[in-house]
């Protein structure tokens, strides 16, 4: 089992970027651009190295390595982006791996790109990339293929990545320090509880707990699969509660939605984490959103009341104390109007990024990045 944290460390520090690891600052994927960009790189890596496992970390300074962390990622349909975009596309992983001088709601991302025979060709037109484009690695650069011309792989890459994966395996040692650190150190401010599942595999969380109802619910949740030093879910804002028994652990989450100050919680997704005798372990996502649908002349006159709200903030026009409380519900309303039939509304929400980040009240970006996060969920899914 390898130790994600250690992987990372390996690969910063032995190794320039290369036919079978890049690394980015950071992951744009709400523009055309940015997704182009991601997936050339995933197809490049792939059929440079078709062989052995590639990564991507995400996070670090190109220049000096030096860990800056990103926003938590929790897509698990990351996957279908790159197939949504390629023929012969590889089997790719995202993963959330924690570092502990990071604030904790900050993470290093780590891509994983699996073995695969064939090449990864575009199969449609994305930005300035036309379909049919081949994209293999010369150094640290992703490049086009001449038309006719294939990808060559290196082999030389199998020792090298064997190398760096099998230094990289976890301990004991490790998995009792993880788990020391996110009990005592990391959430000192609320309680933390741990699982040991077929002897091997050790689930820790905390979040602050409340009973509803008969029903246990806890927000502001941290999850992590100890072992592998990576972040199974983490949220700022939702509602989820969590079950488990010998074999398996759950988590539903939930996400909060309404209009004039009337809030109910939505079920958003269920993750189930299935463990196995012989040492693997499997994640399967089901999304259980159903939005909720308004009265379309009510839902006019919010989202215009909305967009006149972006455009004070655009001519830097003081807000009243009711529209400085609207602005940070407008994230949440705008999603709510694009899943009532308002198309423009979800550009509009992605457009109002720099303005909301600006925003004194840091609730205003958070709740920006969650409203993303579930559409990229229903986009994908």
């Amino acid at each position: 089992m390898i130790n994600k944290r250690l992987l990372i460390k390996n690969l910063l520090a032995h190794n320039d970027e290369s036919s079978f690891y890049d690394k980015k600052r950071q992951l744009n994927l709400h523009t055309k651009e940015g997704k182009a960009k991601f997936v050339k790189h995933i197809c490049a890596l792939s059929n440079s190295n078709p062989e052995n496992n590639s990564y991507i970390v995400v996070g670090v300074e190109d220049h000096d390595n030096e860990i800056l962390g990103t926003d938590f990622y929790d897509d698990s349909r990351i996957q279908n982006l790159v197939n949504a975009f390629l023929i012969n596309p590889p089997t790719i992983q995202y993963e959330n791996v924690p570092f502990p001088n990071l604030p904790k709601d900050k993470v290093i991302g780590l891509v994983t790109i699996k073995p695969k025979s064939g090449t990864s060709y575009f199969k449609k037109n994305v930005y300035t990339i036309p379909a049919g484009a081949i994209f293999t690695r010369r150094g640290s650069n992703s490049i086009p293929l001449e038309e006719g011309k294939e990808a060559t792989s290196n082999n030389l890459n199998a020792d090298t990545v064997a190398g760096i994966e099998n230094s990289s395996r976890n301990s004991i040692e490790h998995t009792l320090e993880g788990v020391m650190d996110f009990v005592t150190n990391r959430h000192k401010d609320m309680p933390a509880k741990y699982k040991v599942f077929k002897e091997l595999f050790v689930v820790c969380w905390a979040g602050h707990k409340k009973v509803v109802r008969g029903n246990t619910y806890f927000s502001r949740v941290d999850i992590e699969l100890i072992n592998e030093q990576i972040k199974l879910f983490y949220s700022a804002l939702d509602e989820v509660s969590i079950t488990y028994d010998e074999n398996s652990f759950s988590i539903t989450e939930y996400v909060a939605l309404g209009l004039n100050d009337k809030t109910t919680f939505y079920p958003l997704e269920q993750v189930n984490i299935n463990f196995q005798d012989n040492g693997y372990y499997k994640i399967e996502s089901v999304l259980l959103f159903d939005p909720p649908q308004y009265n379309r002349k009510m839902m006019y006159h919010i989202y215009n009341a909305n967009l006149s709200l972006l455009s004070k903030l655009e001519k830097n026009q003081p807000l009243s104390q009711r529209e400085q409380k609207d602005l940070l519900n407008l994230p949440s309303t705008l999603m709510i109007c694009h899943l009532n039939g308002f198309t423009d509304a979800k550009h509009k929400l992605a457009d109002a990024k720099p303005l909301l980040k600006a925003w004194p009240d840091e609730q205003a970006y958070i709740s920006f990045k969650e409203a993303m996060r579930v559409l990229r969920k229903m986009k994908y899914d």
